[in-house]
This record gives C-alpha cells, sequence and structure tokens, in this order.
C-alpha cells in the first residue's frame, strides 16, 4: 500500500467515525440541546444536529416560569443578571376590569422566580452548554430522510446536507431524537402524524421599543379589546406583554384550535388592533416596532405519539409536549430532554438488544406518567376556554378572588411540590393522578 493509499484510508475512517455516534439528537433547540447535553456528560457520543446556524430566531414569548428555570440550574447555565438574564417575580393578570399580581409560588421543588430571555441567544446558550459538556455540533446541518433497516425497519441514522456547500452526508448511530419542532419532518418520514383530537395553538408577537421593558411581572392579558370602532369589540385569544430588560418589550397573543375563530381570522391583524387599543406612552405603535409581527403553531398535549418507536425518541414540540393550560413550551422541553437522555443512558447499559428495547419502550410510560393526568385535565380546559362567553364570566368573576386565582397560577402553570405541599398542591396532584393518563 502506497503513501497515498494510506492516507485515504485514515481520511475515510475518520469520515466513518465522525459520523457515526452513540446518538443522532436532531434540532438544537430547547429539548435536542437539553438531551444532548445529558447524554453527553453520561458518556455518550452524541451528534447534535441543527438546520439553521446560531444566533437564530425563534417565535416565542421569551418569559421562562421557574419550572424552566430549574432546568436552566441544573444545566449549569449561568442565570445571573451579570449574565443578562432579566428576573421576574410572578405574574401579572388583566381582566374583566381587574387587575392582579401574582407572586410566584414559594416551593422547595422550584425557584420562586422566573427569566426573560431573547430566543435566539437563549437557544444558543443551551447548544453550546451540550457542546461543553461533550455532544458534536454541526450546523447548518438541514436533515432529509432518515436511514431506515430493510429487515427490522428501524431508524439507523439520517440523511442530512452539511453546510453552505450543502455537501450531502449520511450520519449513522442506533438511536435517533427527533427534537426538530412542530413540523417534525422525521417524524412523519416514520409515519408519526398529529392527533387531530389534541389541541393546537397558534401564537403571534413582536417587539417595541417601550418604556415598560424592566417590568419585574409577566403580564398576562385574558380579554383583548379591539377599541377602534363605534363600539369595542372583544377579539379572541389571550395577549401577553413581557418586558425585555433590553429597552424593548415582546407583545404578542395566542389562540387555541377550540375557538370558533381559529380559521376566520388573520391573527398579524389582530394583534395590531389590540396594540392600537393600549396607551399612547407604551409605545406599541408601528414606528417603535422592531421586529416583524411573527407566528408559530404550539403543539400541545402529547398531539404526537407514540413517542418511542423503532429507535426514534420524540422530544419536545416534536412530541407535542407545550402545557394546553399557558402554551408554556421550554420547560416541558427541556424536562423531556432530560427524561429521554436518562432512559437511553439506562437502555445502553442493558446486555442485550431485547433489553435495550425493553427499557427503551418505557419512554413514553414515563411521560405519561409524568404529564399525561395533568395534560388530560388541560385539554377539558381548552374545550371551555373555547366559548368566549365562558372565558369572560370566568375573567370577571375569578380575578376577584386572589386566593382562586393564586390555585388557578399553580394550576396553569403546574407549579405544586410533588409530594405535600399545602390544599391547594394536594388538589392539583390529586386531579392529575385521577385525569385520564393518555
Amino acid at each position: 500500500m502506497t503513501e497515498t493509499d494510506t492516507a485515504k484510508s485514515v481520511d475515510s475512517e475518520r469520515s466513518l467515525s465522525e459520523y457515526r455516534a452513540d446518538v443522532i439528537v436532531v434540532g438544537a433547540g430547547p429539548a435536542g440541546s437539553t438531551t444532548a447535553y445529558y447524554l453527553a456528560k453520561a458518556g455518550l457520543d452524541v451528534l447534535l444536529l441543527e438546520k439553521t446556524a446560531f444566533p437564530r430566531e425563534k417565535v416565542c414569548g421569551d418569559g421562562l416560569t421557574p419550572r424552566a428555570t430549574k432546568q436552566l440550574v441544573s444545566m449549569g447555565i449561568d442565570i445571573s443578571e451579570e449574565a443578562g438574564w432579566l428576573r421576574n417575580k410572578g405574574l401579572r393578570i388583566i381582566g374583566g376590569g381587574s387587575r392582579l399580581q401574582l407572586d410566584w409560588p414559594e416551593l422547595a421543588a422550584y425557584p420562586n422566580y422566573g427569566l426573560v430571555r431573547k430566543r435566539d441567544d437563549f437557544d444558543e446558550q443551551l447548544a453550546r452548554q451540550a457542546q461543553k459538556g461533550g455532544a458534536r455540533l454541526y450546523e447548518r446541518c438541514n436533515v432529509g430522510a432518515p436511514v431506515i433497516d430493510d429487515r427490522s425497519g428501524r431508524i439507523t441514522g439520517v440523511h442530512a446536507k452539511l453546510g453552505e456547500e450543502k455537501t450531502p452526508v449520511t450520519f449513522h448511530a442506533p438511536l435517533v431524537v427527533a427534537a426538530d419542532g412542530n413540523s417534525t419532518r422525521l417524524s412523519l418520514a416514520m409515519g408519526l402524524h398529529r392527533r387531530e383530537d389534541r389541541p393546537m395553538g397558534v401564537a403571534v408577537r413582536t417587539y417595541f421599543t417601550s418604556p415598560r421593558h424592566d417590568d419585574d411581572y409577566l403580564e398576562s392579558w385574558l380579554e383583548l379589546w379591539d377599541r377602534r370602532g363605534a363600539e369595542d369589540r372583544l377579539l379572541p385569544g389571550y395577549g401577553w406583554i413581557f418586558g425585555m430588560g433590553d429597552g424593548t418589550s415582546n407583545v404578542g397573543l395566542g389562540i387555541l384550535n377550540s375557538s370558533s375563530a381559529f380559521k376566520e381570522l388573520d391573527w398579524r391583524e389582530v394583534l395590531k388592533a389590540w396594540c392600537a387599543s393600549m396607551p399612547a406612552d407604551w409605545g406599541y405603535t408601528p414606528e417603535n416596532m422592531t421586529m416583524p409581527i411573527r407566528g408559530a403553531a404550539l403543539p400541545m398535549a402529547f398531539n404526537r405519539q407514540p413517542h418511542y418507536t423503532k429507535g426514534l425518541l420524540l422530544v419536545g414540540d416534536a412530541g407535542g409536549m407545550v402545557n394546553p393550560f399557558n402554551g408554556e413550551g421550554i420547560a416541558y422541553a427541556m424536562e423531556s430532554g432530560q427524561i429521554a437522555a436518562d432512559v437511553i443512558v439506562q437502555a445502553q447499559a442493558r446486555q442485550t438488544p431485547a433489553q435495550r428495547e425493553l427499557a427503551l419502550q418505557g419512554y413514553p410510560k414515563v411521560l405519561k406518567e409524568t404529564y399525561g393526568g395533568y395534560y388530560s385535565l388541560g385539554r377539558a380546559f381548552v374545550k371551555l376556554i373555547g366559548n368566549p362567553k365562558v372565558m369572560q364570566i370566568a375573567t370577571q368573576r375569578g380575578l376577584t378572588h386572589p386566593v382562586l386565582m393564586k390555585f388557578t397560577l399553580k394550576m396553569l402553570a403546574n407549579l405544586t411540590e410533588p409530594t405535600g405541599g399545602d390544599a391547594m398542591d394536594r388538589i392539583i396532584n390529586g386531579l392529575s393522578k385521577v385525569a385520564p393518563n393518555s
């Protein structure tokens, strides 16, 4: 063998090892990066494939509850104010002519504060943390079709186009994690389609230069009014205002497909109408808008199942993990990523393929035990508030009872002590246990 042949052989072996791993994670959002981080920290060889390059924008409210904050702490992210994080104390709720300010509950299980951070920067921090943990990140890696074993039907890798040159590459691993968001082309290619009986939301948002940028409460509007005409008009959905601490506010609204207006209206125009009804000194006017209005789907309550099949695990939005009560997705993306990583690590330690498969099949069961009953309650809640009259009555009467609203905050944000806790915690946990686990 000549020196040239030897060099080619070495390059070929390097290429094969570079594109092989124990696990492939497709998508470097919160779900994918968290999964990759915990897998790498456990000593597994992980490929993290991201179709765009950081920083990159994602449509989001940018507000993080204590549930998501806990996940960041667990990953060792510096969440200090000096590192650019804005803390919030709780939730301000506006509706029915009332305004109620509720602090996050004092719990042993979760911190008593939330955070705000723009998604382009937030996602990159998680991806870099996964890299520091040992994951191999490929940016500008557009994943296409799965590699399927003809005999078993299992996924054993993915085909992709890499870099600006779109170089065809095939990555190989015995396990693949779909963290590629609501569209999740990988799941669809494996025959996993969205369940039509589960709720879906849509969120639209933009940013404004505003004196309200330094607000230390997340603000939720349960009624959206268009006051431009001769008569005030109640708009469907709910709105939010989150101060970003950088001179801007994130202003957006969400709508559920249980609403009769879901397919009828242009939600960008609805957002504009709502902003036009606000006090002028807040600055939510077209000339102060710093970004275009953008929208995104919110896949809720396990709207794609099963969460494991034939070597593929679904995490985050790919598995419909968004909380139907409040539209929160980041906390559940990160939590499901950690759960998936733990299941994979345990499966890898089994001695035979049959034992490994048995461990992997436990992943959907763990998810249902963790969230199934709570999400079932959320589905019932979504159907109820889809009627604007019900929402209006609940807002007008509920906001005048602070104790009831404290209970509602715990329920909507899923912030209770897992065991013990106060009477509110026990009621919410009890309801979640007796609700259908599906």
